[in-house]
């Protein structure tokens, strides 16, 4: 006869493939009419807004935009000039790389973004991404607990309870956030934006009902040309908030937020005279990753003790642990420039990837930060200091755990001149995706042969032996068709946890 099996059905997100995708871009680009020739590039600046992710039949394609920003001195002309122009990229996978996936992640980092002068009228452009993408697969787990027998069968159960931890919801959105940003009253107008950088904080996440609401800021940080020519920095802070359907109450998950920019555009406010009014415009994309927490009871061994019993069973992965956390690291360097400085105009802070060493429980996160500071010094030339130095921190984290890692400088870098050069002080958030798995047997099907019992006449009535060192009291009684209960009252011991190891046990058998 066929066991009637208890199951529990649940349906779960789990990582179906991941790839990085490195690919190099090239451009020629013509200086417009109405801006001056190019004396020297002082440096080119970069940001990537991704625009569309695509799966089909497990092939992902991820496109977007690299916006360029090359700050140059004019000739014939003192001050700073920007040359602005987007490069249109595509990040493919093979077919094969993410099978039966239905949600894409991913993320695109400007490893390298150069320009050379090749004439007074055209610059030669170079970039190199490297795009990370991974697929979530949406499964049904089919989890057994009990079976349904009854008490003449004698049917023995092994069950074991386990912990996991379930993506259960992957819901996105995008937005556009629109504010205006005030150059303050001691700083002078603005005539023209060179360029600009957006840096964003989620500072507040909260599940209320079916709506999430989340808050934070995003860092504006602007170079631009005032009036008369001269090079002028400002940055600021612009609150946003944003609410998103969940579509059911999700009060009791644990929550992780993926925000990217897709795009900016700032305009100066015509309608302001001195040039102190920018309006901003930012798109971003919002992915909220929901993780439920429960306990399950997992079927993993049987058998009768009256009648042959078979099973079949299959392997299991369980997420049993999931953790996101941000480890912080104060960074404090000077960058040496070798001359006088009269004012610096804007510093940057880009991190690289991130390396894992494991120390026995403790993890080594490393990356490399690259530090960029752009300046003038007493004759009023702008130039450029660069410095790389390795940021590193230390975490403890459960044993056997995966570890992914992403380094981002999240806040305003502070500069100030010193008798050395250029001291920088700036946080490093280090954002850690731990998890660990386990590995268990669910049985899956069940037969018993209730017509004929089992032949147990050759078997001794009693057994006298020790447990051995891997065996538990499951094993023994398996072993000798008996129960756990017959074992433990046999040996006038109360729980299956006092069992000694190195003491000879009395292991009787089951009659009918």
């Amino acid at each position: 006869m066929e066991l009637k099996l208890m199951e529990q059905c649940l349906e779960a997100y789990g990582i179906g493939g991941e790839v990085t995708v490195p690919q190099e871009e090239t451009a020629e680009t013509i200086v417009p009419d109405y801006c001056p020739d190019i004396a020297r590039i002082i440096r080119t600046e970069g940001m990537v807004f991704l625009h569309s992710r695509e799966l089909q039949d497990g092939k992902a394609e991820v496109s977007g935009t690299i916006r360029i920003s090359v700050l140059y001195t004019p000739e014939g002309e003192s001050g700073i000039r920007a040359l602005r122009f987007a490069m249109p990229f595509t990040a493919e996978g093979d077919g094969h790389t993410l099978p039966g996936c239905t949600c894409l992640m991913a993320h695109t980092d400007l490893e390298m973004v150069e320009s050379r002068m090749l004439n007074p009228r055209k610059i030669f452009t170079h970039c190199k991404l490297s795009t990370h993408m991974t697929g979530y697969r949406k499964s049904r787990l089919q989890i057994c607990g009990d079976v349904d027998a009854e008490e003449s069968l004698c049917v023995e159960r092994k069950t074991e309870t386990q912990h996991v931890d379930l993506l259960t919801r992957i819901v996105e959105k995008d937005f556009t956030f629109t504010d205006h940003f005030h150059l303050s009253p001691g700083r002078p107008g603005a005539a023209e934006i060179l360029s600009a950088s957006i840096l964003s904080n989620v500072t507040e996440q909260k599940i209320v009902g079916s709506k999430l609401l989340l808050k934070g800021l995003f860092y504006l940080r602007l170079l631009y040309r005032d009036g008369e020519g001269q090079s002028c920095a400002a940055s600021g802070e612009l609150p946003f908030s944003q609410i998103m359907e969940l579509d059911g109450s999700a009060e009791d998950a644990s929550l992780h937020l993926d925000l990217q920019l897709t795009g900016i555009d700032l305009q100066l406010d015509g309608d302001d005279s001195e040039g102190r009014d920018i309006a901003v415009t930012l798109y971003f994309h919002v992915t909220a990753m929901l993780r439920e927490e429960r306990e399950l009871t997992i079927l993993s061994d049987l058998y009768s003790t009256n009648y042959d019993l078979t099973y079949e069973a299959q392997p299991l992965s369980l997420t049993s642990f999931c953790e996101h956390s941000v480890r912080r690291q104060m960074v404090r360097e000077m960058i040496e420039i070798g001359v006088v400085a009269q004012s610096i105009l804007c510093v940057s802070a880009d991190c690289g990837a991130v390396s894992v060493n494991w120390e026995g429980d403790n993890a080594v996160l490393r990356t490399s930060i690259s530090i960029r500071a752009l300046y003038l010094d007493e004759g009023g030339a702008c130039l450029v200091a660069e410095r790389c130095i390795d940021v590193s921190c230390q975490a403890e984290f459960p044993p056997e755990c995966t570890l992914r890692v992403e380094a981002r400088c999240s806040e305003e870098v502070q500069s100030s001149l010193g008798d050395r050069g250029i001291e920088v002080r700036f946080p490093v958030d280090f954002h850690v995706e731990a998890c660990s798995s386990s590995k268990k047997v669910c049985i899956t099907s069940a037969t018993l042969n209730d017509e004929t019992p089992k032949d147990v006449s050759g078997a001794p009535s009693l057994v006298l032996r020790c447990m051995g060192r891997q065996e538990r009291a499951w094993d023994l009684a398996k072993k000798y068709n008996t129960t756990i209960a017959a074992i433990l009252a046999a040996n006038q011991i109360e729980g299956e946890s006092e069992l000694p190891a190195e003491k000879l046990l009395l292991i009787p058998r089951r009659r009918a």
